[in-house]
């Protein structure tokens, strides 16, 4: 992808494509079903499924307006920000998730948002910003795998008030705190909130959950964590 604004500003198109069929490969071949139990991974929490302007209001940055999920907010306060640096390690140790086999996401032929090849990977979508930087960066994950859990198996979870260390490939650290952990249907998948401008730095970590359909192969929904930059 090229012509990407630094900061908050990337191809609203771009966007729209990526996050209307967001981690189409992300757990959506048939994994392991002998080591899949009834309840299946961690989910979050039923009452943690909140709607874009509940969850914009109690995270936007103390002192100002709930962040707008379309555009920067300017003047308010941002919080720390760091320059464009690749992810190259991830540390999540409420969840045991350490790994620095980070991998580069785009957009394949058909439009959708390639998954990482490798279960044990998590893939960063380069289109939008790095962690760090102002606005939301995206990472993803499988949920499991042939044999077993993948990467992101426990991302649901996650509660409020854990820490995710990025290391970047700069040498810095970025450090998010999450605020929430939502469950959404993926016929519904929430566009804005998502991959949506903010009005600091966030992150956003991304799998599959809900119920598996052993059919299909599919998960019925995704799992995302939301968190903002806190050093």
């Amino acid at each position: 992808m090229t012509n990407h604004a630094q900061h908050g500003g990337r191809r609203r198109s771009t966007i729209a494509v990526a996050a209307s069929v967001l981690l189409a490969g992300i757990g959506a071949i048939v994994l392991f079903s002998g080591l899949r139990t009834v309840a299946g991974p961690p989910q979050p929490p039923t009452n943690a499924v909140r709607s874009l302007a509940t969850y914009a209001r109690t995270t936007a940055p103390a002192g100002t307006p709930a962040a707008s999920a379309s555009s920067p907010r300017k003047g308010s306060n941002l919080g720390p920000i760091l320059n464009a640096s690749p992810p190259v390690a991830i540390d999540i140790p409420s969840i045991r998730v350490s790994t620095r086999k980070l991998v580069d996401l785009g957009l394949i032929t058909d439009g959708t948002l390639e998954a990482p090849r490798d279960f044990s990977s998590v893939g960063w979508y380069t289109a939008g910003p790095s962690p760090g930087e102002l606005g939301a960066a995206v990472l993803t994950g499988h949920v499991d795998s042939y044999s077993g859990p993948a990467v992101f198996y426990r991302l649901g979870a996650l509660r409020p008030g854990a820490r995710v260390s990025i290391t970047r490939k700069d040498g810095s650290t970025a450090t998010f705190n999450i605020d929430q952990v939502l469950r959404f249907p993926k016929d519904r998948f929430p566009t804005a909130l998502v991959y949506g401008s903010t009005s600091r730095a966030e992150l956003r970590l991304i799998t599959c959950g809900g119920s598996f359909d052993q059919k299909s192969g599919h998960y019925a929904d995704n799992v995302v964590a939301f968190a903002h930059l806190i050093a």
